[in-house]
């Protein structure tokens, strides 16, 4: 197996300034109308009151007008179907993850929608992501739960989205086990999931924060190319023979073609939210998912490309 291409702009994570491109931007830029903002996360999650958040902002910021709307389902893939058609003018927007130009969009049996269709605009936040089990388990690291597994624990494993169960079954693979993977809907349903006993270990991309704070909960492992804010000491996914990761980003996008100057306002206002730590956006950005995570431009363009690459090796060898 070739060497796995991740985006080399991990690094980029970690810096909170915005970048050069997009600070430069003014605010000349108004839009035509009343801007959509299609959000492709279900009522009252917690990345459907990030974009309403942001949302907020922006109108008593700039005086843009935002009607939010969900679009929801098929890991993003309605909500970019929907978007691709409308209006390039800046009067249309979408909040979904860069999943959904990646690993969603190559796996699907009919491809509705490619990169090309869109003008990716800027991120807000990464994920965290980690292997996650209720500290009553016992658990204290990745092998006791291969341990238990081995010793013949039928380990349920929660997965909510099909690249998270394509990484559990890898992990069940390179380890010599065989786990019972179990798809749920969202972060939400693999912590009801651990919290009610029919899940043993799940993922969780940030929602199991405040349960690793209380010490009710413990990620096992990173999900993401580098350690966990909360759990830095969880071994990578590579640590444990996996060559993947879960890496993300929550994003707004627009349909192709969206002229430059309303690009660069839309980017650089919405970078200029989630950086303010004044803001109710910011604020929750921090809570929820550890912080503003700020890639524009050319930089999310090759984020995003990258991320294709690597869905397609990952897709190749679950096949195999």
């Amino acid at each position: 197996m070739r060497k796995l291409l991740t985006a080399a702009f991990a690094a980029l994570g970690v810096a909170i300034a915005v970048p050069a491109a997009v600070e430069a931007a003014g605010h000349g830029w108004k839009p035509a109308g009343p801007i959509k903002m299609l959000i492709a996360f279900r009522a009252g999650g917690g990345v459907d009151t990030q974009a309403r958040l942001i949302a907020e902002e922006l109108e008593a910021r700039h005086g843009w007008k935002i009607i939010p709307e969900q679009v929801t389902g098929k890991g993003g893939a309605n909500m970019a179907v929907a978007l691709k058609d409308m209006p390039n003018d800046g009067t249309a927007i979408g909040m979904v993850v860069t999943e959904t130009f990646a690993y969603n969009m190559i796996s699907a049996k009919r491809q509705a929608y490619t990169q090309a269709d869109f003008t990716p605009l800027v991120t807000t936040a990464g994920f965290q992501m980690g292997v996650v089990a209720l500290t009553s388990k016992g658990w204290g690291n990745w092998d006791d739960v291969i341990a238990a597994a081995k010793g013949g624990q039928d380990i349920r494993f929660g997965v909510m989205s099909p690249k998270l169960g394509d990484l559990a079954y890898m992990l069940g693979k390179e380890a010599g086990v065989e786990f019972n993977i179990v798809s749920v809907k969202g972060g939400k349903g693999v912590m009801n999931g651990l919290n009610a006993g029919d899940l043993d270990v799940g993922w969780g991309a940030g929602i199991q924060g405040k349960a690793v704070k209380a010490g009710d909960m413990v990620n096992l492992l990173s999900g993401i190319s580098k350690p966990l804010n909360l759990s830095p000491d969880a071994p990578l996914l590579k640590d444990v023979g996996v060559p993947f990761n879960a890496d993300g980003y929550f994003m707004f996008t627009a349909p192709a073609g969206l002229p430059n100057d309303a690009r660069e306002a839309i980017a650089s206002a919405i970078a200029e939210i989630v950086n303010d730590p004044a803001t109710k956006a910011s604020g929750m950005i921090n809570k929820a998912f550890g912080g503003a995570v700020v890639i524009a431009g050319a930089d999310l363009e090759q984020t995003l490309a990258a991320d294709a690459a690597a869905a397609e090796e990952l897709l190749k060898v679950v096949s195999e």
